[in-house]
């Protein structure tokens, strides 16, 4: 009954099954995931088994693509211009949750200043995989919470490295801190040079070769292989593999290839991904987790408190309350790379194993709970702060055969003043606050929210609605919002303002009913007037024209 193949297949079988059923009830596909993992761990008793070991290392590279896919998206320039929050928000995150977690882990629970340390560092970073995810999957990666988010989570991924290396110095009392950090220095400055240099030209080769070669498995082949080379590189100079794959991602944002690559790629992230949270579940030791039931949750809850009120002091500063509410509860949870940092620690015998155990199994409820708490965002921010109907707070409308105007500014005005002049019944949502209650003010009816919102959408029935007109002028949100509208209901007639042909071409395909092009309708204004006022003229020039001629 130790087939590797019989595992496989059975994990496989159970997986399909739980996700099924969750998919019905509206579960997160990730604990679906988690459960097979603690159901299979218990039939076969993986222990720590090689068994085990494998299942963690591909799980592992599950987190390496997904960092691809966030460096594919965060070109250099682009991190750049994001600096403050990646670096300034994120640094003050990790070492300001970590101090409040370490005086409460070392004066209220008693811990060794060892264990305080281990614990503090763990808790401070949040979850990568289940996070960015949903913030993907959503859409909400371009939102201001969700932009705020992405870049704390960077940091943490680049912390995890001094982390590690801190642990190792706490285990070995023969290095010194200054060979510590002088090695990380001259590793990082190498990996860096070797990538942004020779690394980069043999990247931009191997795309370029493959993709003349007109063969999707070779062009396919070279992205795994760019992957994973950089993965190693990065593991061989002491560096976690996510930090590898991250740089390449950046690398290849910087070329041509870079929407290519992440389409082709993202099929096989979600595949390692489900792996990886496989392997968590088979972290859950079920008889210890029942005795210890209450312990785990009311520790979790605490870190999770400190952790979510650090953050919302931290984003309030520069942000609204809203944004500052949603990043924390999207962020408050504790991170895979938690099991990294507890494994290492157990593996140096710096904290116990019942300390380890109970430790892991905090990280895993965390994991758990996530998923619930992120897919609800919106409707846990709410609780805390009055914001007008957005996402799932908006009452369904007893509308039918309606229009939906998604936007609000000078254009989306205009056709709502035009709408109402003919009596076509309209709604108004816009992610603007003040533009929806200036629509207010105008006796429209207007909501603050998202229509790339399933809940939205539902909301406002688009899929009964007559015409779903966009006025929003961001390339980016208008292919969302149709991609959103056309997948919720195929059928609709979604009519978009654009102001190029190139706008156009790259929003072609995509099932959208009409475009209108803001040039062409002024231009052929211009000469409808242009037109009108010689029509005009013409009677009086001919009546002088015999005139004349006398």
């Amino acid at each position: 009954m130790d087939s590797v193949l019989l595992i496989i297949f059975i994990s496989l079988a159970i997986a399909t099954v739980l996700n099924i059923v969750l998919k019905k009830l509206s579960v997160s596909h990730i604990i679906g995931y988690i459960i097979t993992g603690t159901i299979i761990s218990n039939i076969f008793h993986f222990g720590d088994s090689e068994k085990l070991h494998s299942l963690d290392l591909i799980g592992e590279f599950g987190i390496v693509f997904l960092m691809f896919t966030i460096g594919l998206e965060l070109s250099f320039n682009k991190l750049k211009k994001m600096k403050e929050l990646v670096f300034l928000n994120g640094f003050v995150q990790v070492v300001g949750s970590a101090l409040l977690i370490f005086a409460i882990a070392h004066y209220v629970f008693t811990q060794t200043i060892t264990a305080s340390v281990i614990i503090a560092l763990a808790f401070s970073l949040s979850s990568t995989a289940i996070v960015l995810s949903y913030l993907k999957k959503s859409k909400d990666v371009v939102t201001p919470y969700g932009e705020k988010s992405v870049a704390i989570l960077i940091f943490q991924d680049l912390a995890v490295i001094p982390i590690l290396l801190l642990i190792s110095f706490l285990a070995n009392s023969e290095l010194s801190v200054g060979d510590v950090l002088l090695n990380t220095l001259l590793s990082a400055t190498l990996v860096i040079l070797f990538m942004f240099t020779l690394g980069k030209k043999i990247i931009e080769w191997l795309l370029h070769f493959s993709t003349n070669a007109k063969l999707e498995e070779l062009f396919l082949g070279s992205v795994l292989t760019i992957v994973i080379g950089a993965s190693i590189l990065a593991h061989e100079m002491g560096f976690t593999y996510s930090l590898g794959a991250f740089i390449a991602g950046m690398i290849i944002a910087e070329t041509n290839f870079h929407v290519k690559v992440e389409s082709d790629i993202a099929s096989y992230k979600d595949i390692l991904l489900g792996a990886f949270f496989f392997s968590i579940g088979t972290k859950i030791d079920i008889g210890y987790f029942y005795q210890e039931f209450f312990w785990v949750l009311g520790v979790l809850a605490l870190a999770m408190l400190v952790k979510a009120l650090f953050l919302f002091a931290l984003i309030r500063r520069k942000s609204n309350k809203s944004d500052s509410v949603k990043t924390a509860i999207a962020l408050c949870q504790i991170g895979e790379f938690s099991f990294a940092i507890f494994s290492l620690a157990l593996s140096e015998n710096i904290i116990s194993n019942e300390l380890g155990s109970f430790l892991i199994l905090v990280t895993v409820l965390s994991m758990i709970v996530t998923p619930f708490m992120v897919n609800n965002i919106y409707k846990l921010a709410s609780l805390f702060v009055v914001e007008f109907f957005e996402s799932d707070k908006i009452t369904p409308i007893n509308e039918q055969q309606h229009t939906v105007i998604c936007g609000f500014a000078i254009v989306g005005r205009i056709v709502a003043k035009e709408l109402s002049a003919k009596g076509i019944r309209f709604v108004i949502i816009s992610d603007n606050l003040q533009h929806v209650l200036l629509a207010r003010e105008r006796g429209y009816m207007a909501y603050f929210g998202h229509l790339d919102k399933r809940p939205v959408l539902e909301s406002l029935k688009v899929d009964e609605s007559a015409s779903v007109i966009l006025t929003v002028t961001n390339l980016l949100k208008k292919k969302i919002i149709c991609q959103a509208v056309l997948d919720f209901s195929p059928q609709a007639k979604v009519i978009v303002k654009i102001n190029s042909q190139a706008e156009k071409k790259a929003l072609d395909g995509m099932g959208i009913c009409a475009f209108v092009h803001a040039e062409h309708e002024t231009a052929r204004l211009l000469v409808k007037k242009s037109l009108a006022h010689r029509e005009r003229a013409e009677p009086s020039s001919s009546i002088e024209q015999p005139n004349s001629s006398n």
